[in-house]
This record gives C-alpha cells, structure tokens and sequence, in this order.
C-alpha cells in the first residue's frame, strides 16, 4: 500500500496515484504552483483515491472556489477509507463548510491521534490557520504551544519547521525561532513557508538589511505564481521603506503584490497593498489617490461582505484612506451583529480598530488616540503576524505626535516589544 511523506498509508491500490497524490500534496505544502495537476493525475490513476480528492477539495477552498470545493470534499467523503482518512475529511469538510470553531477542534483532536497527517496540520499551522484567525486573545502563545507539543512527532522536518520556528519566533522567543527556522532551510531551500518564516525572523530581530539581502536572493529561485511570491514582495518593500526607499518599494506594489494581474490569493493582494499604501504614509510620503481608489474598488468587487478578522481591517483602511465612510459603517455594522451572536471571534476590536483608522484619517486624533490605545492590549486579535500588526502601534505613534504629545509616543516606544524593526522615522517627526 502507497504512503504519503510521513509514512502514513493511502487507501489505494495504484502507485502512480500516491505518488502523484504526494507530489501534489508537497507542492501545496511549499506553496509552489502544480499541485492541482498532481491531484488530477491521482484521481485519473485511482478515481476512489479518497484523499485526492480531499487534496483538490482544500486546494481549491484556498482559491475561494468554495462551489467545486464543496463538491470535491463531498466526493472524497463516498469513497473508500480508513478511520484516520475519514477524520482527515471531515476536518476538511468543516473547513470549507466554514465551521471553523468545529474544524478547529477536530484538528486538534485528529493531530493528537495522527501529529503527522501535515496536511491537516497546515490549516492551523500559520497565521492564517485556524488559530491565527481565531480572534482570540492569547492565539499568539496558543500557535506556538500547540506546535511546540508536536514538534517532537516531527524532529527536524524541514515542512513543519517553518511554521513552528516562526510560530515561536512571534511569540517572542527570537533565538529559538531562529534556529529553527534556519534548520528547515537547511533542509529544504525550495519551500515558500520557510522563505516566509525567515523574512519574519529578520523582522523579529531587526535585522532589515539581512532581509532584503535573503529575499532578494531566493525571489529569483521562485516563480511568479507561487503563492508566496506576491508576499515576500511585499516584506521586501517593506524593509525597503524602512531604509527610506519608498520608490522601490512602490516599484515592488506596481509589478507584484499591488498588481492588477496578481497570480496569488486574492486575501494576500488586500493585506500587502492597504498596509503598505498605510505604512508609506506614516513614513512621510505622499497620498497616491489613483492607489487607494483602486484597491477599494478591488475590495468591494471582491469582498463585498465582511468574514476574516484580518481581511477586514485592511478592506477598512482602503475605506478610511478614500472617505468611504457610509460603507465602511455599514461593514462594521454586520461585523458588530455577527458579534453579537457569537459569529465573529475578533469581537469589537475590528470595529474599534477601523473606526481609530477612520478617525485618524479626518485628523480627529483624541478619538484615535482613544481607540487605540484601548485597542492595545488586545490587538492580537484582529490576526495577522507582528509585522502586520505593527501598523496599530504606528498609526498610535503618529497620533501622538500630531496631537503634541510627544511623552506618550516615547513611552510607547519604551514599551515595544525589544529587537523588532521599528517604526519609520518620519512617524516622530
């Protein structure tokens, strides 16, 4: 009988479907593109091969064809399998059906049975997993710890040490992190997740220069249509605009990951693009209007209603930056109904959180002020990684400054967190 990578059995009976099966499910894991052939070819070679079509079904819930996802995950459910594939279907199925409190749960339950079924790992395995986009507070120290308890099923695989190092890394544990994160790259150069993984630990240690000297070296190893590309971009203009090299980093925003043909998750494109577009701002350059107009007119063809904690706050600064307030209140409004009824587990800090980006945005810095500093102690939950999340206390910084108070922004700054990349300069200025 076939195995995946981790010694695991495939319930079918052709090679040539697990062996596609795994290459397929390698290319996922990496977030190099092809995987969706790889799972074609398996299905052709065993159509009952259930776990191919679990694999097409997450693939194509991670492209947002929830349709075909729904079908494809139903198909692997009526083929033959065994009590650990079935399980391993089922918290698919809760997944794509959008039932995240419940495939939360169930991965934690099918990873304290089988800790190396990977590809049930992965949908909780990083800060877009099923953790990261809680909303809850405490996700930061969850993630790692819920890896940490793993990590000994995995040794010194290079797949889980990229979510794990980085995992450790955010929750403040930088040399560890590190460590293992580098370990992974030793072991396997050619994985999206590490890249990623790495860009964050210079970013965690301050190191913005090693940084931009790693991207700039494994970006051309890649391709333009992994599904990382777009977003290394975007750490890498980051870095820049910390050096003060706003116009590569905007050279970067037109050519990759602010892109009118961007070939990555569509998520990704509003994440990068609003928080760069914000952050260049805070650091001193001008307002490009035909940008922001743009990327609000993509979020609301493209995500008209309010879902992801960490999608919404971005969707949010667009409609700061362009004035839109009518819609963004009416966004916010379904966000504090869904609330309400305990279908929106970031709570009021996405409310609170683009209510303060508003209000800085019409120069009412007290109400801004206010906002975000209660905002503070939970900011952890509006998702994202540190780096992300870094924009509230900037935006805080910058408030301070332009409403005089000067001894606030430097006590914030005494409070940051110690070695991460800080703030652009201009933001005190």
């Amino acid at each position: 009988m076939p195995t995946d990578r981790y010694g695991l059995p495939l319930t079918t009976a052709s090679d040539a479907a697990g062996d596609a099966y795994v290459d397929a499910c390698d290319l996922l894991l990496t977030l190099y593109p092809g995987a969706g052939g790889g799972f074609d070819r398996a299905i052709e070679a065993d159509p009952d091969f259930a776990l191919a079509h679990a694999g097409k079904a997450r693939l194509l819930q991670l492209s947002g064809k929830l349709p075909a996802a729904r079908d494809a995950i139903g198909t692997a459910a009526a083929c033959p399998a065994t009590e650990r594939e079935a399980s391993h279907i089922e918290v698919l199925r809760l997944l794509i059906e959008g039932r995240q409190a419940d495939a939360l749960a169930a991965v934690c339950a099918h990873t304290d049975r089988w800790p190396t079924d990977a590809m049930v790992l992965a949908t909780a395995a990083n800060q877009l997993g099923l953790i990261g986009i809680s909303g809850r507070a405490g996700r930061v120290q969850e993630l790692a710890a819920f890896l940490d308890r793993l990590a000994p099923a995995y040794g010194d695989d290079w797949w889980f040490g990229a979510h794990h190092g980085m995992a450790v890394s955010e929750a403040g544990r930088h040399a560890e992190g590190r460590r293992i994160v580098e370990r992974s790259l030793a072991g396997n150069r050619h994985n999206g997740s590490v890249a990623h993984s790495f860009a964050h630990v210079c970013y965690e240690d301050g190191h913005p220069d090693e940084g931009i000297a790693f991207i700039r070296s494994w970006l051309p190893e890649y391709t333009r249509l992994g599904g990382m590309y777009g977003h290394l971009s975007w750490h890498l203009a980051l870095f820049e605009l910390h050096r003060g090299n706003a116009e590569e980093g905007f050279r970067m925003f037109g050519e990759s990951f602010g892109a009118e043909d961007y070939p990555g998750p569509l998520p990704n494109k509003m994440f990068d693009a609003a928080a760069f577009l914000w952050r260049s701002e805070l650091a001193g350059n001008p307002r490009d209007e035909a940008r922001w107009a743009m990327l609000r007119d993509f979020a609301h063809a493209t995500f008209p209603q309010p879902g992801l904690n960490l999608l919404d706050w971005h969707v949010a600064l667009a409609e700061a930056a362009t004035g839109d307030t009518e819609t963004l209140e009416a966004r916010l409004r379904t966000i504090e109904d869904r609330a309400r009824e305990g279908r929106y587990g970031a709570g009021h800090t996405i409310p609170d959180a683009a209510r303060a980006f508003a209000a800085f945005e019409r120069k009412d810095f007290t109400t801004a002020i206010s906002l975000l500093e209660a905002l503070l102690p939970e900011r952890e939950r509006i998702g994202g990684s540190n780096a992300q999340i870094d924009l509230v206390e900037f935006t805080l910084l910058r408030a301070y400054v332009l409403a005089g108070r000067r001894d606030a922004a430097e006590k914030l700054l005494a409070a940051r967190r110690p070695g991460a990349v800080g703030a652009p300069a201009a933001v005190l200025h």
